[in-house]
């Protein structure tokens, strides 16, 4: 048999590899992610520390004063500290994506011929297991604490699934925020200046019952009122189909508006 001469016999002769589907171009990108968390770890300090410090600041300096004990306080406010240290670390999405561009690492991943929202897909399911271990650091540490959960394990369990829906369908804001802004400074104000509001003025402290009227009309229609009733009712065993619900329209709509719009900036930017 004659082998080939010319190094143009040789390319035209060898096999081209498949394309990879668009699973596993999104398990590639999400390997990618895990990787660098095992090379840089102080990644995951906003997941570990945080949440330990939100937990037991709140619990032991308002405790006392709004419920005259801190361990029922620890009860009520657990799961709307839970739902607030994860909706306020969903922004690290933005700010790693924006790293990304401005290393022109994207410019290199939107030419290659694959599944393009992989890229961004195979990032998101990374951050919502970085969600998973601020959630489960939050329960540990409260189960140690005295927090006891009327409907169980099980509830909890149902109660952190709807947050990681919430908080997956949360970071696509940041995601198409962090191809938009020039730079990683302006988008950390930019979150910071919605997130504070929106997980402050809503019930995760306190009932709005006890606020003025004006301003539970706000709290009434917050997104994060929402979520955090929906966990504390789903942790607690009350009848949450309602806000448990309108946390999945919410959800679904986030990612029905913003996923097409992040894709269309990440093409065109």
């Amino acid at each position: 048999m004659n082998k080939p001469s010319t190094i143009e016999e040789v390319l035209t002769n060898r096999t081209r590899p498949k394309s990879p589907t668009a699973i596993q171009a999104s398990a590639t990108f999400a390997w990618r992610a895990l990787l660098r968390i095992r090379y840089v770890p102080e990644q995951l300090f906003d997941v570990t520390i945080f949440p330990i410090i939100f937990l037991l600041m709140f619990t032991y300096l308002f405790g006392g004063a709004i419920s005259g004990s801190t361990g029922e306080y620890l009860n009520f406010v657990l799961p709307g500290i839970l739902v607030m240290t994860v909706s306020m670390i969903t922004m690290y999405t933005g700010l790693d994506l924006n790293k990304d561009i401005e290393k022109g690492v994207f410019d290199r991943f939107r030419s290659l011929p694959i599944w393009q929202p992989s890229v961004l897909v195979g990032a998101l399911l990374v951050d919502t297991l970085r969600y998973l271990i601020a959630s489960t650091i939050m329960v540990t540490l409260g189960y140690i604490l005295g927090f006891r959960p009327e409907a169980g394990f099980s509830g909890v369990i149902t109660g952190v699934a709807i947050l990681l829906l919430f908080s997956f369908s949360l970071s696509w804001i940041w995601t198409m925020l962090g191809i938009i802004v020039r730079s990683e400074k302006a988008l950390m104000g930019i979150s910071m200046m919605f997130l504070f509001p929106l997980t402050f003025l809503s019930s995760v402290f306190v009932d709005p019952s006890t606020m003025p009227n004006w301003l539970q009309k706000f709290v009434d229609i917050n997104p994060i009122t929402f979520v955090v009733d929906a966990v504390r009712t789903l942790i607690h065993g009350s009848e949450a189909n309602g806000d448990v619900m309108i946390v999945i329209y919410i959800s679904i709509a986030l990612i029905v508006i913003f996923g097409p719009l992040t894709m269309y900036f990440f093409k065109n930017k």
